[in-house]
């Protein structure tokens, strides 16, 4: 019986070990689960690495690189106009992209007017319809300064037949293209509520409305009615400061976004035509 009870364990042993070579572990081993589990965690260690390498080399550089052909750099550009007098202006809060004729036309097509340039006539026409309240539809407006330079471009809506409460925005062309070569131009959106002294020279000026948001959202608006924009993109955050004052005294407030509007035939219209 002794000799058959061996024989039985050694035959027991052989197929355990021959079970264990075929296991990941063999089965009488104290260590087995420590060495299960490290395998485990080396697993999921290699797992998250390979999940890493692919984010941080390859998904996000082509994210990235997308995004920058997309959105031009506006990182050092001004966030704020001045005065002729260094005083801060109006902030910026938005940008179009197109050429200047691509501008011009898409705000003639959305009903904006090219506002006149300033100067004794034009200055002295807007000052008789203010006080007599009649309608003054390319009224100038005042030059705000970027880059040491005035507005390149004007534009204007009348409301009714005061020419002290207008929609209006000014634009300046930037250096920075996008990816397929169209022009920048950033802008400063504003409603003229009325007209005053300014409250940092005394001077006549229009007040405006404190809510920039709203402005710059009715311009982007009357071009997407007028089916002007190929694409509309948001650069968040692009004011880190969300409130000030412009150049007359007036407060502003913003959700510092820059509405980023790409000119051009709607690409669901496009897509139809084709």
């Amino acid at each position: 019986m002794a000799e058959g009870s061996k024989e039985n364990s050694e035959v027991g042993a052989a197929e355990c070990g021959a079970a264990g070579a075929d296991a990941a572990e063999p089965c009488h081993d104290p260590t087995a689960g420590r060495r299960c589990r490290l395998r485990r965690a080396l697993a999921i260690a290699l797992a998250l690495g390979g999940i890493y390498l692919a984010v941080a080399y390859v998904i996000m550089p082509w994210d990235w690189r997308r995004y920058v052909a997309r959105h031009p750099d506006l990182a050092d550009a001004p966030r704020v106009t001045h005065t002729a007098s260094g005083i801060p202006g109006d902030p910026l809060n938005l940008a179009l992209v197109g050429q200047e004729a691509d501008v011009v036309a898409a705000m003639g097509k959305a009903q904006w007017f090219a506002a006149d340039r300033l100067g004794v006539a034009s200055s002295a026409a807007i000052a008789a319809d203010t006080v007599l309240r009649r309608p003054y539809a390319t009224a100038p407006v005042s030059n705000l300064y970027l880059w040491g330079r005035k507005e390149d471009l004007a534009f204007e809506q009348p409301v009714g037949r005061d020419p002290r409460r207008r929609h209006h925005v000014r634009f300046w062309k930037t250096e920075e293209i996008d990816a397929e070569g169209q022009t920048i131009w950033v802008g400063a959106a504003t409603f003229d509520r009325g007209v005053g002294l300014s409250r940092t020279t005394g001077q006549v000026t229009h007040h405006i409305d404190g809510n920039i948001d709203a402005e710059r959202d009715h311009v982007v608006g009357t071009l997407q009615k007028a089916e002007a924009v190929a694409s509309l993109d948001w650069l968040d955050d692009f004011h880190t400061q969300r409130e000030g004052r412009n150049g007359g005294g007036d407060r502003w407030h913003t959700d510092g976004r820059l509405a980023l509007v790409y000119l051009g035939t709607p690409r669901a219209s496009r897509a139809q035509g084709e």
